[in-house]
């Protein structure tokens, strides 16, 4: 379901678009010259494209890049299901993200991914080389197996994860439970920035159903990549907070080594997230990739 706007609720007029992807109807929305080399920025499980703020996307622009967000299935203005049953898989997102460069005619692109998002770049990386210029991983893991040998979420941090679904009818529960969940993957919950909230907001009034875009998501699966990590042959950076509760540092630092010639910006002080803060480092980062 979405909800209306709320009263005064000022922001940039948003330059969206609703493209035919992998055969769906996908929202996007561009920034920067499409002459400049493009980066493809992949949100998280049950994350709309406002994962990525607009000022960073402009930062990144700024530096001589096309920049491309868009909203996964069950997110933002993109198709949407019933809660509980979602109508495709972990391999569809991975053909959606394709679709949108293939819409925008981008033949090859900068992959930046964050948490599930990053599990998308790295199929993305392995099964289509051909796509992609670059890599940056954010916040994420391994998709090509499993590492028992890799610490799990503590049960102190599981514990903050276990909110309390709202009424999904009342837009302030909403927003309030989806302010939690971002305290609960902060470094910090009590230094969470108050423009979080704003973000949130925008998400949950933009969203045709926001519980679908919270509960099916983590209902999907998708079939491993053909590929190895240890074999992909393109300019890797993976980005991790120190303090990340959902994949601790040691995750990033594993990724890193694995993947030939990979570079890791370990970051103080962040948590699962993309905090203002990190910004001076993070995308000097991703815009220096070849």
């Amino acid at each position: 379901m979405s909800f209306p706007p709320s009263p005064g609720q000022t922001g940039r007029v948003r330059n969206e678009l609703i493209l035919k992807a992998n055969d769906v109807p996908i929202c996007a929305e561009t920034f920067g010259e499409r002459d400049d080399p493009a980066i493809l920025l992949i949100m998280g499980s049950s994350a709309s494209m406002d994962g990525w703020p607009d000022e960073f996307c402009e930062l990144l622009a700024a530096e001589g890049r096309f920049v491309i967000r868009y909203d996964h299935r069950d997110t933002g203005r993109s198709i949407n299901y019933p809660p509980g049953e979602p109508g495709y898989s972990g391999g569809d997102l991975v053909e959606d993200a394709l679709g949108v460069l293939d819409a925008l005619g981008v033949r090859r692109a900068q992959i930046v991914g964050m948490s599930m998002g990053g599990a998308l770049a790295q199929v993305i990386a392995l099964d289509h080389p051909e796509r992609v210029a670059a890599l940056t991983l954010i916040s994420t893991s391994f998709v090509d197996r499993e590492r028992p040998d890799l610490p799990g979420m503590s049960e102190e941090n599981a514990a903050r994860f276990a909110v309390p679904r709202p009424d999904w009818a009342d837009r302030d529960q909403v927003i309030d439970y989806l302010v939690e969940l971002e305290r609960a993957c902060a470094a910090d919950p009590a230094t969470l920035e108050d423009l979080v909230r704003v973000r949130v907001t925008r998400t949950v009034d933009r969203t045709v159903d926001i519980e679908a875009a919270v509960t099916n998501h983590p209902l999907i699966d998708s079939p491993p990549p053909r590929g190895r990590l240890e074999d992909l042959d393109v300019p890797t950076v993976v980005i991790h907070g120190l303090d990340d509760p959902a994949f601790p540092i040691e995750h990033g630092r594993a990724l890193s080594r694995a993947i030939p010639a990979a570079k890791l910006l370990a970051l103080e002080d962040v948590g699962h997230e993309l905090p203002r803060r990190s910004w001076d480092l993070v995308v000097p980062a991703i815009a220096g990739a070849p």
